[in-house]
């Protein structure tokens, strides 16, 4: 479903930006608002460069999104993440920034709502909070486990390593909301018409990796078994929350459950 924001704040100007346009997330905003600049890093490297136009909005989806390989470059990451939304905020537009789970350690054993204090455990998660911090007027929508018919995501994966391998071992003790990136992306609409603030924006439902491993492959028809293990098992740099599930005190959209997102990404690939 395609949106109009052209103008959305009445401005007049009317040019709405869209960073990071060559990954999931951009790529599925470009798709759902096919009116707007939606300029890739190749045209726009939030870190370094800027734009020969004044938007009147930005959709911030550009990212450094390598979890593990944060760990070992921080500054990298943080040039990307923090830095470059600096850059994004000083074009003088509203932004919506898309943050992550891994702002939260995961501790509560509850779903995690946007009044909950953020305690980032790792490099990633430290970079998305200060990237958020960086917002003075705008939308901060956190969202969790984003999956898409582009770029690099477990969907993806799963489905190589399926039909590749009779069986795949996959964490089986952390939990979330794995969300399709088309359904956020449809969603924005109604979270621009929010006060500014920061909004929780994922799947309904819940599951772990393991489980999503296995809807996958049931709903692929592949017949890949699925081994669960610990995260201690995988042994991955980076610290994960072990509940990731994110869900709004304030009104945001609710977003279709993610097996739904599921089939539906599915029907793309």
């Amino acid at each position: 479903m395609e949106h109009e924001i052209a103008d959305p704040l009445g401005t007049g100007q009317g040019r709405v930006l869209i960073t990071g346009a060559g990954g999931q997330l951009g790529t599925a905003l470009a798709e759902t608002f096919p009116e707007a600049e939606a300029l890739s890093r190749k045209s726009f490297d939030v870190s370094a460069g800027t734009v020969d136009f004044l938007p009147s909005l930005v959709l911030h989806a550009a990212a450094w999104t390598d979890v593990d390989g944060a760990e070992t470059e921080a500054q990298a990451a943080a040039r990307v993440n923090v830095a470059g939304t600096r850059n994004v905020v000083a074009l003088g537009a509203p932004v919506a920034y898309f943050s992550t789970d891994y702002v939260f350690d995961g501790r509560k054993s509850e779903p995690y709502v946007e009044s909950d204090e953020p305690a980032p455990l790792s490099v990633y998660g430290r970079t998305k909070l200060d990237g958020e911090r960086e917002v003075r007027e705008g939308w901060i929508v956190r969202s969790s486990w984003l999956f898409g018919w582009t770029g690099h995501n477990f969907v993806r994966t799963m489905l190589r390593l399926g039909a590749e391998q009779d069986e795949v071992s996959v964490v089986d003790d952390q939990r979330g909301s794995p969300t399709y990136v088309g359904h956020l992306a449809a969603a924005m609409g109604d979270v621009l018409e929010l006060p500014y603030g920061t909004y929780h924006v994922a799947a309904a439902g819940d599951c772990t990796w393991a489980e999503f491993a296995e809807a996958i492959f049931a709903d692929s028809g592949l017949s890949c078994r699925v081994r669960r293990i610990t995260t201690e098992e995988l042994g991955r740099p980076a610290p994960r929350p072990a509940n990731s599930v994110l869900r709004s005190e304030r009104g945001a959209p609710e977003l279709p459950p993610w097996r739904e997102g599921l089939r539906q990404c599915l029907a793309r690939l």
